[in-house]
């Protein structure tokens, strides 16, 4: 009898833990996880920190999973591998879309909430974007591109048809394959430049290459810090030929439906990060060489946002 007591006594206790694990005020029910991904550059090192930062002071665990490609991120974010990450609207409606819409493409609301209606098809929600727009560029040396009269990329098109073999162009591979990337720039543009005087690498070697002379012409990214520091110039696309490419946060519907704050606990970034700031975070990161976590953390206690 006393063994039954004592069975019944500790099933009891069993059921007792249980049921406390389960009210709203126990940790293990409060507890909330979220993969959050990004790409293999530095603005998508910063973006993942900054939402990581936030979510973590608002009770989330975070899994960072960084350094990938565009395509694989978007897979990992339909696959269920990362909840979310933050992706740009251009990318989305011309690579995963496959569109090219100029009078949507080229218009920031409109290509929004082109991409934003279609996702919603596929269970993936665009939160607000953020306010600036990372588009691609095509830079120069400002000394190379004064001296040759470049200011825009038609310049450098009829330089290029006038003598194909004196630049040499720097791209990744990305951009080089990418519908909104250099070879239908070229088409668009009307130019073409011989296979030997392109020079493919990674993201991060394309400024350096440039800096050092190794190209004459170089793919970049608007945001990016190493412009205005390198003294490099970026060529007017004069006739609307790259997408917008402002970032918002896309996260699974699953995800969002479980944790409804999500959305508000990111709005901050959305609301108050620039092109300008972004530039200078950039900037920390590729040319001080600033740890990305610790960038992250300055900005946002700068704005009050740990607080």
């Amino acid at each position: 009898m006393k063994v039954m007591t004592k069975t019944w006594c500790c099933m009891l206790a069993v059921v007792m833990l249980l049921a406390l694990l389960a009210m709203p005020g126990s940790s293990a029910a409060q507890e909330k996880k979220v993969v959050v991904g990004g790409k293999n550059f530095t603005e998508q090192y910063i973006l993942p920190e900054l939402a990581k930062d936030l979510l973590e002071k608002n009770g989330f665990t975070v899994d960072l999973k960084t350094g990938v490609g565009s395509v694989v991120a978007r897979q990992s974010l339909e696959n269920g591998q990362i909840d979310l990450y933050y992706e740009y609207t251009g990318t989305a409606y011309t690579v995963y879309y496959k569109q090219d819409d100029r009078a949507v493409m080229t218009d920031p609301q409109k290509v929004y909430q082109w991409v934003r209606d279609e996702d919603a098809k596929k269970g993936l929600v665009w939160l607000q974007p953020v306010k600036f727009n990372n588009t691609y560029t095509l830079m120069m040396r400002k000394q190379q591109a004064d001296e040759l009269g470049i200011k825009s990329i038609s310049d450098l098109s009829k330089h290029l048809n006038e003598d194909p073999d004196k630049l040499v162009i720097g791209v990744n591979a990305e951009f080089w394959e990418r519908p909104d990337g250099f070879k239908p720039l070229m088409k668009y543009y009307d130019f073409r430049v011989p296979y030997d005087k392109i020079k493919k690498m990674d993201s991060g070697l394309v400024y350096k290459a440039l800096k050092d002379k190794n190209v004459d012409v170089s793919m970049g990214f608007a945001t990016d810090g190493r412009i205005a520091a390198f003294d490099f110039v970026t060529l007017q696309d004069d006739k609307s030929y790259f997408p917008d490419y402002s970032p918002a946060p896309v996260v699974r519907k699953e995800i969002l439906d479980k944790y409804p704050d999500i959305a508000a606990v990111l709005q901050p970034i959305a609301e108050n990060l620039t092109t300008e700031q972004m530039q200078l975070l950039n900037a920390a990161v590729d040319v001080d060489h600033k740890d990305v976590s610790a960038v992250a953390k300055e900005w946002l206690e700068g704005q009050g946002f740990l607080q």
